[in-house]
């Protein structure tokens, strides 16, 4: 099967069959992501159908009755999901759109995800604190979906609109924040090392800092990757050291949540020995025990605008901004308090 330039579009499953030495009906297998394919075989498949950019949009390419999206995570384990999903579905609602709700898969090259959701007639696809390869990429862009990102781990290119917090402000207010009680050996508990929200939230942190006159000391940062047992055991480190810090700024609440308990079992108090700051304000920061200082990302309001700005996308219209930042807001409660001895 010979490739020729405009010939793209009358790529067939029977073309593709054939060049593989397989059934039309393995093919079809592999394009509706049925799993009774051998490995090896899907994989050839797979590289053809990339080779010759087979992507199917449903039966005479109709369009579905419903209007559909695809919000789609990168693990539905953070509590910050279910807020971004109402923000999402409550703009659904009133634009008279479903959403339907995915893990994303594992498929690096990004054809055979392209072609489910095409096969699906999705309007979109808004996709939440991933990784997005240059493949999957390119697979969405000549299927002609649409693509929104929030919180996307990598820095995603010029032409892929993505919706976050202002996360360098938010890592500046709460250290401010501690350095106005009088702290001057503040720690912070980084997140993932290649989530773009972490850098911004620990340059914040070191900029407040410099502002200070203060300079980072590198044993104070250590990281969490944004979870409960990583941060613990951080913070565990950092009260053994002969000067431990006075404060904590944990990247996340759940982080947070792990200094506190690494503190307890120190001996220490919060806040009385050590203040505690975390970031994003879920639902437990204000239950907690003492209640979480933390930096509020407006998760919600994120939902709203990646499904606002991927309905302009999807019906054609032009973006202002590729990318747009919501504003963070520092809300204090009872984890944060002047060092001892400070006068």
């Amino acid at each position: 099967m010979t490739k020729r330039a405009g010939q793209r579009s009358r790529i067939t499953l029977t073309g593709i069959a054939e060049a593989a030495g397989v059934s039309v009906a393995t093919v079809s297998k592999v394009v509706n992501g049925r799993s009774d394919v051998a490995p090896a075989t899907r994989a050839h498949i797979e590289e053809l159908l990339v080779e010759h950019g087979y992507v199917a949009r449903g039966a005479g390419g109709s369009q579905s009755p419903v209007r559909t999206i695809d919000l789609t995570f990168d693990a539905l384990i953070n509590p910050n999901n279910l807020v971004i999903t109402h923000g999402v579905t409550e703009a659904a609602a009133e634009a008279g759109v479903d959403v339907v709700i995915n893990v994303a898969p594992d498929d690096p090259l990004g054809a055979a995800w392209a072609r489910k959701v095409a096969h699906a007639e999705r309007e979109g696809v808004i996709l939440v604190t991933s990784e997005l390869t240059p493949g999957q990429r390119a697979q969405f862009d000549q299927a002609g979906i649409p693509l929104v990102l929030i919180d996307p781990m990598n820095v995603p290119d010029d032409h892929v609109p993505s919706i976050g917090a202002t996360n360098f402000s938010g890592g500046m207010s709460a250290t401010e924040h501690l350095l106005r009680l009088g702290h001057r050996r503040i720690a912070m508990i980084e997140g993932r090392h290649d989530a773009t929200c972490n850098t911004a939230r620990l340059h914040g942190y070191q900029a407040a800092l410099a502002g200070a006159g203060i300079s980072p000391d590198p044993r104070l940062i250590k990281p969490g990757n944004f979870q409960f047992k990583p941060a613990y055991e951080a913070a565990l480190e950092l009260f053994a050291l002969q000067d431990p810090p006075t404060a904590v700024f944990a990247a996340n609440d759940a982080e947070a949540f792990g200094v506190i308990e690494a503190a307890r079992m120190h001996g220490l108090r919060v806040p009385q020995d050590v203040s505690v700051v975390g970031f994003d304000d879920t639902v437990a920061a204000g239950t907690s025990a003492p209640p979480l200082t933390t930096v509020r990302q407006p998760l919600a309001e994120i939902g709203r605008a990646a499904l606002r700005t991927l309905l302009r996308l999807a019906a054609g219209q032009s973006l202002d901004s590729h990318r747009v930042e919501l504003a963070t807001q520092l809300v204090v409660r009872d984890s944060t308090a002047p060092p001892p001895g400070h006068a």
